[in-house]
C-alpha cells in the first residue's frame, strides 16, 4: 500500500512488464533491479529485490504470462551493474562466441589484495577492463577522478577500454573490434 493504494511489488511489476519489453530491455530492468555492491568507498549499493528473492518468486510462478521470459531473463542478470549502458555493453559482447566473458565491479587490487579500482566490466583472466564513460564524466570534477582512475588501472597491470554512447550506436560489431583491440594487447588471442 501507498498512500492507501494497493500497488504490485517490485518482482510482480517486472514479471508483468515482460510482455511489453524485448528480452534485452528485459535483462537491463533486471540488472537494475537486483544490482547491489559494497565497495571501499561511497555508501554500498541494495538491491531493490535481491537475485535470490527475484528468482524464488519468478519460479514460484506456473502458467502466468511471460513467466518462461522472465526465467530465461534471469539467468542472464548480473549482480553489481552501475547503469543500463553496461548491462546493453555486457548484452553486446555475450554475443560474440570468441569473446571472454566480461563481468560487472571487478575490484583491481595492488599486490597485498587492496582494491583500488572498481571497473564497470571486467575480465580478470586477461586483465582488461571496460569503462563506460556517459554524460557525467563530462564534468570537470569526474574528469579528474576518470584521470585518476585511468593512471591507476594501467599502474596496476590492467588494459583500459572506454566505450561511449556513440560507440553503443555504432553497433555491436564496432564495439566487438573496440574491446577486441584492448584484450589483444593483454594477450588475448581470438580462437
Amino acid at each position: 500500500m501507498i498512500s492507501g493504494l494497493a500497488v504490485t511489488g517490485i518482482a510482480r511489476t517486472w514479471l508483468d512488464v515482460a510482455g511489453l519489453l524485448s528480452l534485452e530491455e528485459l535483462i537491463v530492468m533486471g540488472d537494475q533491479i537486483v544490482s547491489e555492491h559494497h565497495r571501499n568507498f561511497g555508501p554500498p549499493r541494495l538491491p531493490l529485490v535481491p537475485l535470490q528473492e527475484l528468482r524464488a518468486f519468478i519460479e514460484g510462478k506456473h502458467r502466468v504470462a511471460h513467466v518462461r521470459k522472465c526465467r530465461s531473463a534471469l539467468e542472464r542478470l548480473r549482480v553489481g551493474v552501475d547503469s543500463p549502458p553496461e548491462t546493453v555493453l555486457r548484452l553486446m559482447l555475450s554475443n560474440d562466441p570468441q569473446m571472454p566473458e566480461f563481468v560487472p565491479n571487478v575490484a583491481i587490487c595492488d599486490g597485498s589484495g587492496e582494491p583500488h579500482i572498481w571497473t564497470d566490466l571486467g575480465c580478470r583472466e586477461f586483465r582488461t577492463c571496460l569503462e563506460y564513460d556517459g554524460a557525467h564524466h563530462l564534468t570537470p570534477e569526474q574528469q579528474a577522478r576518470d584521470h585518476y582512475r585511468d593512471l591507476k588501472t594501467a599502474e596496476l597491470g590492467w588494459v583500459q577500454v572506454k566505450i561511449s554512447k556513440t560507440d553503443l550506436a555504432r553497433g555491436q560489431r564496432y564495439v566487438w573490434a573496440k574491446v577486441r583491440r584492448g584484450l589483444a594487447l593483454a594477450g588475448w588471442r581470438p580462437s
